[in-house]
């Protein structure tokens, strides 16, 4: 066999690939840890997971020791187009997204600016270890609009689903236009991307308009993946009429799903839909607190998703450590209420890992092929290991270590079907210089068009005057009574 160290040339396409000695988190049904073990990668997929394996001649050795390897992971709804505005946000709250995106400066978006967005969303994505990413594309005003979110997709290493939506439009409209449904069915069959979702929200009229818009989805072969239990948005009608009208089906996403009845969550549990959690969205934004804890109360699969780095973080570590933080947090206060202690955590570290992977895959309809490291499955594969990083020594407990220990820069190697995009901490794939300059492009024309008040204002809204008591317990005053 070959042994062919790190520090050798990049390995060809098509070659195989053996990460050697590494903790090995499989996922797989019985969530298999391997302390010293080894994964095979041959022809695009997992060939073999163990120990000591015997490879065949040529593959290419990635010493894992000191390291975590595990399956890629896998976010279900990213709003990949809104990249180019990283950060821009991040004072918002939700009220205030809605009106710059969804009433006046959203339309401003040119197809080659929501391009920019998804290609650096997806450079991001696999530089921290996702693999698979959702693209819930919700700015696709024109065709245009939609043909260049999908060549973006298309051209960027990873796997992503197309989410095909358009906020400014009616879905029970845009869905039966010919050309839309031709270019859904062009994602849903392109190799290139991993399939297509139709991506709207049901905010619950009586009259149910979006009918057509399911009906589509079933004509097309498609889950739909819609914003639910949103405060003020998307309710328990919204999961009402869909119960009613028996458009609630198996693989279908509700995103958020934050301020739902315990009825809803039935609706979603009978039916077999999975919700995608969001927590730093669901923790800024108000959309009802995070709703983990009324998940696993229902049996209701779960995944977990970044949203929109327009706020958030565009990292799955920072997804599993608010997720499993706001879980404990209310697990704590609602005992404190009523004057108890929560002795034992209910929500484990393990539980946020398997929907980071496995959760997500089995929301996505790709159990067969993505989320554990299993033979037989796609070749997604990421090594955490830092040699130089105090923090990831020792390594006891790993799923700990991977949701409260790690960052981004800690993930070494990213490997999708078999080809390497991420090799000793730096990317590999795709042409970030380019996707640099149309980001640049992009931001200019949005300030210009916005002008400089009018930029600024959005990134920094004021701040409304708030009454502060005064308070009479001043600590000089008790310290000098102290004496």
């Amino acid at each position: 066999m070959s042994v062919t160290m790190t520090d050798t040339p990049a390995p060809q396409t098509g070659q195989p690939i053996v990460f050697r000695n590494g903790i090995v988190l499989t996922m797989d049904d019985s969530h298999t840890i391997i302390p010293k073990g080894d994964v095979l990668v041959v022809d695009g997929k997992i060939a073999e997971v163990g120990t000591g394996l015997a490879v065949p001649d040529g593959t290419h050795e990635i010493d894992a020791s000191g390291g975590i390897i595990m399956p890629g992971m896998i976010d279900t709804h990213r709003h990949m187009w809104q990249t180019a505005m990283r950060g821009y946000g991040a004072d918002w709250t939700l009220t205030q997204y809605f009106v710059w995106y969804y009433l006046e400066h959203g339309m401003k978006f040119r197809p080659q600016d929501i391009a920019a967005g998804n290609l650096v969303s997806a450079l991001d994505a696999i530089e921290s270890g996702v693999t698979t990413s959702v693209d819930w594309s919700h700015g696709l005003r024109t065709i245009d609009h939609g043909e260049a979110a999908y060549e973006a997709l298309a051209a960027s290493p990873g796997r992503y689903v197309l989410g095909y939506g358009n906020l400014a439009g009616a879905p029970w409209e845009w869905t039966q236009d010919p050309a839309i449904r031709s270019l859904i069915e062009r994602a849903r069959d392109d190799s290139r991307l991993f399939g297509a979702q139709l991506a709207f929200d049901v905010p619950g009229e009586e009259s149910f308009p979006e009918r057509p818009a399911f009906e589509a989805a079933r004509d097309l072969g498609l889950a739909v993946t819609t914003h639910a239990g949103v405060w003020g948005a998307t309710n328990d009608n919204g999961i009402r009429v869909m119960y009613e009208n028996g458009v609630m089906q198996p693989g279908n996403i509700y995103v958020h799903a934050a301020t739902l009845s315990d009825d809803s969550y039935q609706m979603i549990a009978a039916t077999g839909g999975t919700v995608s959690l969001s927590t730093e969205s669901e923790q800024t934004c108000g959309q009802g607190y995070p709703p983990a804890h009324a998940l696993r109360k229902h049996g209701i699969g779960a995944s977990l998703s970044v949203d929109t780095s327009v706020w958030f973080s565009a990292d799955m570590f920072s997804a599993m450590r608010t997720t499993i933080g706001a879980d404990r947090a209310l697990e704590h206060y609602i005992a404190h209420q009523s004057e108890d202690t929560v002795t034992h955590a209910t929500i484990r570290v393990e539980d946020v890992v398997d929907w980071a992977t496995r959760g997500g895959a089995k929301a996505l309809g790709k159990d067969d092929q993505v989320g554990s490291l299993e033979a037989g499955k796609l070749g997604d594969v990421i090594l955490i290991k830092n040699d130089d990083s105090p923090t990831m020594t020792p390594i006891v407990n790993p799923y700990g270590h991977v949701v409260y220990q790690v960052g981004r820069g800690d993930v070494h190697t990213v490997v999708v079907g078999g080809e390497i995009v991420k090799s000793e901490g730096k990317l590999t794939a795709g042409d970030l210089p380019s996707v640099k300059a149309k980001l640049e492009d992009t931001v200019s024309y949005l300030q210009g068009e916005l002008g400089e008040e009018t930029w600024n204002a959005g990134m920094n809204p004021e701040i409304p005057e708030v009454e502060i008591l005064s308070n009479p317990y001043q600590y000089r005053k008790a310290a000098a009574h102290a004496h």
